[in-house]
């Protein structure tokens, strides 16, 4: 099963790769493994095996959440495709999630409003109280468009997508002349039989009509800028001004469990598993 981990170096023949150093990669749902650091095969998003930076006394899990690879997918993924100016209306799906919750954020330190959509009152909550998100809404107890209406009457300009589906396309008729939507994920069909997936309204009048920009991306296209997202993250984090929450499973029995859960939506921040 492929899965991303935080890995101890315990032998090593590579120049690079220190014994007792901590490494991120693509090494599965497993204890131990053998990695040719050069050429490490099959990758979600690595090129090679990331060796982790000082992270000043924070917990190396992060490396897996808002200082690794979904921290840099809401760094770069809202910052450089939606391109947010003060002011701006800001709305992200999956918003209780680890990418969700960072975009959040990041849109407040840009000046502008955000408000939230996730699947749980106890979600809301802590993005309104703890995240101080202008506004937030349970998508499974309230109508998105009247949601919006109501808390921002004067549209939408940019959208973080992670959910798809019904939920987004309400988000988009909601936006204003050249709006923006980053399209980081699908959640709502991630599940679905693939001979009855979600059906949604149709979005492109009004991508047409309103001349909005909407563009999918994959977090590996910043490969080479990886650092710059890290120390910018680390920075807000240490200034309190970015806030991070983590679900962790202990054991490594449970990461079916865990993962299962993470689907399910059951999880705040960041889902892990501690072996």
């Amino acid at each position: 099963m492929t899965g991303t981990q935080v890995a101890k170096v315990t032998e090593s023949c590579h120049p690079e790769y220190k014994v007792g150093m901590h490494v991120v990669g693509d090494f599965g749902w497993q204890t131990r493994a053998v990695v040719n650091a050069d050429d490490p095969g099959a990758s979600l998003w690595l090129e090679k095996p990331y060796i982790i930076p000082d992270f000043s006394g924070l917990p190396l899990s992060l490396a897996l959440g808002v200082l690794g690879m979904p921290g840099n997918t809401a760094y770069f993924g809202f910052l450089e495709i939606c391109d947010p100016k003060p002011g701006d209306v800001v709305v992200v799906s999956g918003a209780a999630g680890a990418v969700g919750s960072h975009v959040g954020q990041i849109a407040q330190l840009k000046g502008c409003k955000v408000i939230g959509f996730t699947g749980s009152d106890e979600k809301v909550k802590w993005l309104v109280d703890e995240l101080r998100f202008d506004a937030a809404f349970n998508y499974k107890t309230t109508d998105v468009v009247e949601a919006l209406k109501q808390s921002t009457p004067e549209g939408v300009d940019c959208y973080f997508d992670n959910v798809g589906g019904a939920l987004s396309s309400a988000v988009i008729s909601q936006m204003r002349f050249r709006g923006r939507i980053s399209v980081c994920g699908s959640i709502s069909s991630y599940n679905a039989d693939i001979s009855k997936l979600p059906q949604a309204p149709d979005i492109q009048r009004t991508v047409l009509r309103k001349e909005l920009k909407m563009e999918g991306f994959s977090v590996k296209y910043w490969n080479d800028r990886w650092d710059e997202g890290i120390k910018q993250n680390l920075q807000w984090i240490k200034e309190g001004k970015l806030v991070y929450r983590e679900t962790v499973t202990e054991g490594f029995e449970n990461m079916t469990k865990a993962f299962i859960g993470m689907l399910r939506g059951e999880n705040i921040g960041k889902a892990v598993v501690k072996v």
